[in-house]
C-alpha cells in the first residue's frame, strides 16, 4: 500500500454542454484509434489493442473523478465565500446609513452656529478631508467645539474608519469569490471534456471489441474478489490470535491480580470505544448499502445520486458524523489504519492524488460510487489493483 501522504491537491453543475474543446477531445480520440493504421501503411485496418483503449478510458474516468473533486472543493468553498460576501454587504450597508446619520449630525451643528454668527467649521472641508482628525487637529477647530459637537465628531471620524475597512474586506472577499467561480467553472470543463472524450473513445469500438472489454473487465473482477480473499481470511486469522491472546492474559495466576486488574481496565476501556465505532460503523454501513444502485453523478451528494465522497459522507452523515466534503479533506478526519488492520466503516483511498474513496464493510469488501456511468456498488477493495490503494482512515 502506497505511504499515506497529507499533502492536499490546489482546489476544485451540469453536465454535457458542447465546446469547442470538446470536440477537439473527440478528434483527438478518433485519431488515436486510426493512428496505427497511418503509422504502418499496408495494415488498414490496424487500430490500437482493446488494453491500450481500456487504459485510455480507464485514465479519462479517473481524471473525470480527479477534477470532480476538485469541482466538490470549489463549490464548498464558492458557497462559503458567497455567504461572507452577503454578509459583508449587509455590513458596509448598516455602516454607511451610521456614518450618514454621523455626517447629518455635524451637518446640524454647521448649520446652527451659521445661524447665531458663530466661528464654524468649514464642514464641506471636513466631510472631503481623507483624515477628519488631522483636519481638526491642524485647523485647531476641536477646542472651539462643545462636549456634544465634540463626541459626534469622534462618532463620525469612527464610522468613516470603519466603513471604510468593512469597504476594502468587502471588495476582497468578492474578488476571492470570482476566483472560486473561475476554479468552479474549470473544474467543471475538465470533468466534462475528460467524459466526453472516454464516450468518444469507446464509441468507435465495435459490439464485437466492446464485449471483448466487458470480458477483461470480469477477468480483473475475479482477480480483486481473489484478493480480497485472500484479505478477510487475513485479517480472520489476526482477529482469532488477539481473541486467543486475550483470553490467555484474562486466565493468568492470582499472583498478578494487580497486573491483570491493570489488563482488564484497559481492555474493558478499549472494549467500550470499540463497541461505539462499531456502532456507528453499523448505521453508516446500513445507509450505504440502501444506496446500492443509485448512479454515480459527479458532484452529487444523494439522495437520488452521489459521487464516492458524497456516498461517504452521507453515510457517515447517518451515523451522526460529520465528514468533510472531499477526499482531500476525509483523509485527514480520522486515525491512519494499515489495510490489514481495516475494520468495518472505514474509510479506502485511492490513488496517490487521494481522488477516490469507498466505505470498508469487511471481507476485503466496500461499497463505493465506481465512476461515471457506473452505480454505487459492492466491490472488492483491489477492484482497480493493490497498487492504488493509497490509505485507510478510520473516522473519529
Amino acid at each position: 500500500m502506497a505511504s499515506h501522504r497529507k499533502s492536499r491537491p490546489g482546489g476544485t453543475t451540469g453536465a454535457g454542454l458542447r465546446t469547442p474543446a470538446l470536440a477537439t477531445a473527440a478528434l483527438t480520440s478518433i485519431t488515436m484509434l486510426s493512428q496505427t493504421a497511418e503509422a504502418a501503411p499496408g495494415t488498414a485496418h490496424a487500430r490500437p489493442s482493446l488494453e491500450e483503449v481500456e487504459k485510455k478510458v480507464d485514465d479519462l474516468y479517473r481524471q473525470a473523478e480527479s477534477a470532480t473533486e476538485k469541482y466538490d472543493a470549489a463549490t464548498e468553498r464558492t458557497g462559503k465565500q458567497r455567504g461572507r460576501v452577503d454578509a459583508l454587504r449587509d455590513e458596509v450597508a448598516r455602516r454607511t446609513a451610521r456614518l450618514n446619520k454621523a455626517r447629518d449630525e455635524l451637518g446640524s451643528f454647521a448649520a446652527a452656529q451659521y445661524r447665531t454668527g458663530a466661528a464654524a467649521p468649514d464642514t464641506a472641508t471636513f466631510l472631503l478631508a481623507d483624515n477628519p482628525q488631522d483636519y481638526f487637529d491642524q485647523t485647531q477647530l476641536m477646542s472651539r467645539l462643545t462636549t456634544r459637537e465634540k463626541s459626534a465628531v469622534d462618532a463620525y471620524i469612527g464610522e468613516q474608519a470603519a466603513t471604510m475597512k468593512k469597504r476594502r474586506e468587502a471588495a476582497q472577499s468578492l474578488q476571492t469569490l470570482t476566483e472560486s467561480q473561475h476554479e468552479l467553472q474549470t473544474a467543471k470543463s475538465t470533468v466534462q471534456q475528460k467524459l466526453a472524450s472516454a464516450r468518444e473513445l469507446l464509441s468507435q469500438l465495435t459490439a464485437q471489441e466492446k464485449a471483448r472489454l466487458a470480458a477483461i473487465e470480469r477477468e480483473k473482477q475475479q482477480e480483486a474478489a481473489r484478493k480480497a480473499a485472500e484479505l478477510a481470511k487475513q485479517q480472520a486469522e489476526a482477529q482469532q490470535k488477539s481473541t486467543s491472546s486475550s483470553s490467555s492474559g484474562s486466565s493468568s495466576p492470582t499472583g498478578s491480580a494487580s497486573s491483570g486488574s491493570s489488563a482488564s481496565s484497559g481492555s474493558s476501556a478499549s472494549s467500550g470505544s470499540s463497541g461505539s465505532y462499531d456502532t456507528k460503523a453499523a448505521k453508516a454501513i446500513a445507509f450505504a448499502r440502501a444506496q446500492i444502485g443509485k448512479p454515480y453523478v459527479w458532484g452529487a451528494t444523494g439522495p437520488d445520486s452521489y459521487d464516492c465522497s458524497g456516498l461517504t459522507q452521507a453515510a457517515w452523515k447517518a451515523a451522526g458524523v460529520t465528514l468533510p466534503r472531499t477526499t482531500y479533506d476525509q483523509v485527514n478526519a480520522g486515525t491512519t489504519v494499515s489495510l490489514a488492520d481495516a475494520r468495518p466503516g472505514d474509510l479506502i483511498f485511492f490513488y496517490d492524488d487521494i481522488s477516490h474513496v469507498g466505505l470498508y464493510i469487511g471481507n476485503g469488501m466496500m461499497i463505493h460510487a465506481p465512476k461515471p456511468g457506473a452505480y454505487v456498488r459492492e466491490e472488492s477493495v483491489y477492484y482497480g489493483g493493490e497498487s492504488i490503494i493509497h490509505s485507510v482512515v478510520r473516522p473519529g
